[in-house]
């Protein structure tokens, strides 16, 4: 996307001080346990006078969660500690803790988000299509626990709690009524401004929200992305780029301790837009410091990438889905001590690798360093 040359005061002034007031504010005993808790979580976050600041002392230990396969859909059981190598900036490191984790420890946990604010009517009515015939496949049973979410007009929407009924979920879906964003796309770069700014807040919340549950979780985030705010004409002054450095530091961070990973399934596909489907690309490099980073890093593609989850572009969106729960009936778990440090955010990248040919493996690919 590009825009003529001006700087994005409003979007960071919102990324410094906005409350998360996303969600459906009902009277408690009206509200669902999931929403309750999700609503919780927003009221927290707006009592917050700086959004990236994380509670609590900042974890040492990293701890990963590592996913194998040998094609799509096809996760790889059976590894062991001496399979892996992890690569830490480069520098080996040792493995301090592993564990093979599969449904019959502790299942995966999903949160399928449908978004009405990145996504237009015609190609909503065609997603809940698609994702009914998900949620019914295999006489509606599911193969991991999964919890659905709108995202649309009163911000994040729990429906209910986790479930492997898809017959129940398709039926909560559609009974629902999805409340399209009042400021569509074609509101120019004010609404962009404000579309990226409420699926921030709406992935934080979820951040939040599943750091409190124990185990892997993912998020099966449906849209063709957020607007990503970026192009040959843009301008950043350095406060701005500071703020959305920290943004980013905060955002891979909480998914990362919530044992989160992101997966952004485009329900448009590629079509005739392959340039457009594929330009968060060059967004995906780490942002070291302020000075490196575009609002184009805070890109819901981008942190897909940056969790370890998939982008999946096409119609298809039943079979991405499909493919992206399959991808996570096992996973394995493993940590490892960092380097010390004297400075905070300081970026390393991470490689994890298995002494078997033809698996393709995925997890974090960094993460910033405290002292």
């Amino acid at each position: 996307m590009s825009v003529s040359s001006r700087s994005y005061p409003a979007l960071v002034a919102l990324l410094l001080t906005g409350p998360m007031t996303g969600i459906a504010q009902q009277p408690a005993a009206q509200q669902a346990p999931a929403q309750q808790a999700l609503a919780q979580q927003a009221g927290r976050a707006a009592d917050s006078s700086v959004l990236h600041t994380r509670s609590g002392p900042p974890t040492r230990t990293i701890q990963l969660d590592v996913v194998v396969t040998s094609t799509p859909g096809q996760p790889v059981t059976g590894l062991e500690q001496k399979d892996f190598t992890l690569l830490d900036d480069k520098t080996p490191r040792e493995i301090t803790s592993f564990e093979a984790v599969d449904e019959r420890k502790q299942p995966v946990q999903a949160i399928l988000v449908i978004d009405a604010v990145n996504t237009g009517y015609t190609e909503i009515s065609q997603e809940r299509n698609e994702i009914d015939k998900f949620l019914k496949a295999n006489g509606g049973k599911l193969t991991l626990p999964i919890s659905l979410a709108i995202f649309g007009n009163k911000g994040i929407e729990m429906q209910g709690g986790y479930s492997r009924d898809g017959n129940a979920l398709a039926n909560a879906l559609a009974n629902y009524t999805i409340s399209l964003r009042e400021i569509g796309q074609s509101a120019g770069v004010q609404g962009a401004e404000e579309r990226l700014n409420d699926s921030l807040k709406a992935i934080r919340l979820l951040a939040s929200y599943e750091s409190g549950r124990p185990g892997r979780k993912i998020i099966l985030w449906v849209s063709p992305g957020w607007p990503l705010l970026s192009g040959p004409g843009t301008s950043l002054t350095e406060k701005e780029r500071t703020q959305i450095f920290n943004e980013i530091t905060f955002l891979t961070a909480s998914l990362r301790e919530a044992q989160t990973s992101v997966y952004a399934i485009n329900p448009l596909g590629v079509g005739e837009s392959v340039a457009q489907a594929f330009y968060y690309e060059q967004f995906t490099s780490p942002a070291r410091k302020p000075s490196d980073v575009n609002v184009g890093n805070l890109g819901l593609q981008v942190f897909a990438t940056e969790t370890g989850g998939l982008v999946l572009n096409s119609t298809n969106v039943s079979g991405l889905l499909q493919q992206s729960v399959a991808d996570n009936v096992a996973y394995y778990r493993l940590s490892f001590e960092p380097p010390p440090t004297e400075k905070r955010d300081v970026y390393h990248s991470l490689k994890v690798s298995v002494a078997k040919p033809g698996l393709t493996v995925a997890t974090s690919t960094g993460y910033y360093a405290e002292p």
